[in-house]
């Protein structure tokens, strides 16, 4: 039983809605902003099961596929489209809710505040949506596709949630330049998991031609010329920035940690992995980076309420 609940949650995706909840949560905190209402972390949630869960049931090779992941949506595919119906109909109801709920702040909005709410969702339909219609579809340009799905994340995440917050309270804000830097550093982090990721996917990748760093370039080189110096500069600019910003040892050490874990997980990739590795330890990175975000915020007694 409690193996089929573990599962279900990696598995049927509902972990990337938890992760992308405690990052947009993580996100608020790090930028000083007060929490959005419990619906908006809901909508977050629904949204990010739907879109991942839409790539699984809409690929035509999921009937051949011996992967453990994709014979599950094969065994539970009545389950899994009643979840994707919750989902979307609850993604709606709630998007309407707060389209009248917030007209006034909507009709205030300024181009500055609009653009991250448009070019997440434009981002992720250049990477999926697109592809399900046979046309224009990024996911195929390898070296490309972890950026973009950065991208979509690191907007979800950090962009959304300030916007949100500023349409809700009736204010016209810009992004703070802390703010910009938390993009970026969200924008790193998971384009790095994503190279991560395509490890898993070496042979069909290659079997499809899609050039992914480590179909082009090899594993070792990937690890160790790719993702280990794209975290060591992700690091270092996180201690500048820390070190500008006059960061408290608290905060500063809590938000290395993810850093330090991403260095010893791609080390523990030189050996072949199971799906659930990539799963629970990869994706797995995602929460701990909210979770240690979350905490230096709050066992940091310098920062501002």
């Amino acid at each position: 039983m409690f193996q089929s609940i573990i599962k279900a949650v990696f598995f049927g995706n509902y972990f990337y809605g938890i992760c992308a909840v405690a990052l947009a949560i993580e996100a608020s905190l790090q930028q000083n902003y007060s929490l959005n209402p419990p619906l908006f972390y809901v909508l977050v949630f629904t949204i990010t099961v739907w879109f991942y869960t839409l790539a699984y049931i809409k690929d035509p090779s999921i009937k051949t596929s011996r992967n453990p992941r994709t014979r599950w949506f094969i065994q539970y595919r009545v389950y899994v489209l009643y979840s994707q119906r919750l989902c979307l109909i609850s993604s709606g109801i709630i998007l309407l809710y707060f389209l009248y709920k917030y007209r006034i702040g909507l009709t205030g909005i300024s181009k500055g505040q609009l653009w991250p709410l448009l070019l997440t969702p434009l981002a992720a339909l250049l990477y999926y949506g697109l592809s399900f219609l046979g046309s224009f579809n990024l996911r195929r340009i390898g070296w490309l596709k972890p950026f973009i799905i950065g991208f979509t994340w690191a907007g979800l995440i950090t962009l959304t949630p300030v916007v949100f917050y500023h349409i809700s309270h009736q204010t016209n804000q810009s992004m703070s330049p802390t703010g910009w830097w938390l993009f970026l550093k969200n924008f790193m982090f998971v384009s790095v998991l994503c190279i991560m990721f395509d490890i898993k996917d070496y042979a069909s990748d290659a079997n499809h031609n899609i050039k992914t760093f480590v179909v082009a370039k090899g594993l070792r080189f990937t690890i160790f010329s790719i993702i280990v110096p794209l975290t060591l500069a992700g690091m270092a600019s996180f201690l500048a920035f820390a070190i500008y910003n006059g960061f408290s040892v608290t905060r500063l050490l809590f938000n290395l940690i993810p850093f330090l874990a991403m260095i010893l997980v791609a080390y523990a990739l030189k050996q072949r992995r199971t799906i659930f590795f990539y799963l629970t330890v990869i994706d797995g990175l995602m929460f701990l980076k909210a979770l240690c975000g979350i905490l230096a915020y709050y066992f940091d007694s310098t920062h501002l309420r």
